[in-house]
């Protein structure tokens, strides 16, 4: 590639294969999000239904238990179908990916206790956790150089479609519920039934997605891991340079997953506390106060999406301008400054309104970041595990500060009304971000740098 067209726009450098591969590995990841989403939305709905009689406070710290269990299967997957990918091949292992995060979303329809739910959300996490790390590695390696920042910040940007358009299936799914065209109750199931849809994905990966040449040579020269499942992980630790980059590509990773699911996963439950007492006072009660409650919480997730969006454009754009690792730097002090102001302050649906943009802008805008940077500190052969690893291991975590949180939430909703725990923890795990900030010493910087190989 020369270098002209490092400044050429990065959309002009594609060729209509290059699109197809964007468009496939997209579709992938905006299901993988839309699942995800679908999740958040339908938990507690779910769980309220199949926990007939828990108190409230019951559901909630439940709600967090699953999660926690969705992410430990997500870390699970990213960790096994990583390796995977670079022994078989990342169109392959896509496939395989989305078959299983799609069956398991659809199973999550015929639930009839918590424990099978928890069940299907640790399997889905599993097909969820290998999506990431293999549509990047299929997106870094097909695109030029001069193109690659951008394709996979786009990448990111797209996610926040997915998240999006559950929201919009969710009302859609309560208008019918409304209606009675579906019994009232029950639109948790039919939200993760549309969540088996991606299922169709698959015949256009199988039909016309092609390995990546880098990929592809390794192959044709016998140059792919072979040996257990761990060979991969054992030959990153093994050379120093890669080894490096594990750490510090795990440690950034696992900084903005703890942030995104320990922390602003949550802001929905304060929401709900804050909302309803400020419609309380207003003297909106029963299903006129659960409406209103509901709205403006559906209000305030698709206004965080759009900062999300704007977000994860900046950060995308701040790679290129001023290197991955001014960007990070950026990213992470700006995520824990508004995060901590929007608990502390937040008391009201107009807080909301723009509050959460702000922090969803923050917050996950750095995964443009992750998107970009990870696939390049691995050389092909390795490249999907490497990406895999780090973007996954902060599910384990995240896990762990849910599970903290869940403790936490039994003694908030035990007075039901109170945010206070809701708050203070979340400020707490803020210091999170103190982890991402300090490793860039030690990370290298790959802006205007080929991938590299051994």
């Amino acid at each position: 590639m020369s270098d002209n067209s490092q400044h050429r726009a990065w959309w002009t450098q594609l060729n209509g294969y290059h699109w197809f591969v964007m468009t496939v590995a997209s579709l992938a990841w905006f299901f993988d999000c839309l699942d995800q989403r679908l999740f958040s939305l339908a938990r507690n709905p779910a769980l309220k239904a199949l926990m007939p009689g828990a108190p409230d406070g019951d559901i909630q710290a439940v709600g967090k238990e699953v999660t926690a269990l969705f992410l430990v299967g997500w870390g699970i997957g990213g960790m096994i179908f990583g390796a995977l990918g670079d022994r078989y091949g990342r169109s392959k292992m896509l496939t395989v990916t989305v078959l299983l995060y799609s069956i398991f979303t659809g199973l999550s329809f015929f639930s009839t206790h918590y424990w099978d739910f928890a069940i299907y959300r640790f399997l889905t996490g599993v097909g969820v956790g290998g999506v990431f790390g293999l549509a990047v590695a299929l997106i870094a390696e097909t695109v030029p150089d001069g193109a690659r920042a951008g394709a996979l910040g786009t990448l990111q940007v797209l996610s926040t479609v997915g998240n999006i358009t559950a929201a919009f299936i969710n009302m859609g799914v309560d208008a019918l519920q409304t209606a009675g065209t579906i019994t009232p109750g029950t639109g948790w199931r039919w939200l993760f039934l549309v969540g088996a849809v991606p299922a169709f994905l698959v015949f256009f990966i199988r039909g016309y997605l092609k390995e990546p040449e880098p990929w592809l040579k390794l192959k044709r020269e016998g140059r792919l891991p072979t040996g257990s499942i761990l060979a991969p992980y054992a030959a990153l630790l093994r050379d120093a340079r890669w080894r490096r980059n594990l750490i510090v590509g795990a440690i950034i990773s696992s900084t903005g997953v703890v942030g995104l699911w320990a922390i602003g996963e949550y802001a929905v439950d304060l929401q709900r506390i804050v909302f309803r007492k400020h419609f309380e006072a207003t003297g909106a009660v029963g299903p006129e106060l659960a409406k209103l409650v509901n709205g403006a919480v559906t209000n305030a997730y698709l206004l965080t999406m759009v900062g999300a969006a704007f977000g994860m454009s900046f950060f995308t754009w701040l790679c290129g301008k001023t290197g991955r690792k001014v960007a990070f730097a950026v990213g992470f002090s700006s995520a824990a400054i508004i995060t901590a102001l929007v608990y502390w302050k937040m008391n009201s649906p107009m807080d909301a309104y723009w509050m959460t943009p702000l922090m969803g802008g923050a917050q996950l805008g750095v995964l443009a970041g992750f998107a970009i940077y990870l696939p390049e500190l691995f050389p092909s052969r390795l490249r999907s595990t490497g990406t895999s690893f780090c973007y996954n291991l902060g599910r384990f975590a995240a896990a762990g500060g849910s599970f903290f949180s869940a403790a936490l939430a039994k003694g908030a909703y035990g007075q039901y009304g109170s945010p206070d725990m809701e708050r203070y923890s979340a400020m707490t795990m803020c210091v999170i971000y103190l982890a991402g900030i300090i490793v860039l010493i030690w990370a290298p910087e790959t802006k205007g740098k080929p991938l590299p190989e051994d």
